[in-house]
């Protein structure tokens, strides 16, 4: 799969992510897929478990993709995730085998005020301060 390819499909994913298309959101992923969720220490085998640990979630999710990376079989997104209007900044790291997600791991990270200590040397990107 070219890296066009798969740009349109990841695009397709994190769309039916911010839909709640849980079908259509996990077509990515191979059967055999694992999901990683290192703060937690937990880890998901199989598609369908994958998809079930995301449809059984009460939270109302919103996904808001500040940028996708990536080329080959490794792919990395950076976005927002938005439970019940709580913003929570992810990385999404996504292997790939035979032009499906073989292995992904998610990061998160709640945001936080910036230091008033170095207010003085840096600037306010968009999406990134809870301002």
């Amino acid at each position: 799969m070219d890296d066009h390819t798969v740009r349109i499909a990841l695009q397709r994913h994190w769309e039916a992510s911010d839909a709640s298309d849980f079908e259509r959101e996990h077509e990515i992923y191979r059967d055999d897929a694992v999901l990683d969720y290192p703060q937690s220490g937990e880890r998901i085998r199989g598609r369908r478990n994958i998809q079930e640990s995301r449809t059984v979630q009460p939270n109302k999710k919103r996904f808001t993709i500040r940028r996708m990376i990536g080329g080959g079989d490794l792919w990395i997104t950076e976005y927002i995730l938005t439970y019940d209007e709580k913003p929570s900044c992810v990385v999404s790291i996504m292997e790939f085998r035979d032009g499906l997600v073989a292995h992904e791991t998610q990061y998160f990270a709640d945001r936080f005020e910036p230091s008033a200590s170095r207010a003085h040397i840096v600037e306010h990107v968009d999406g990134a301060s809870t301002r």
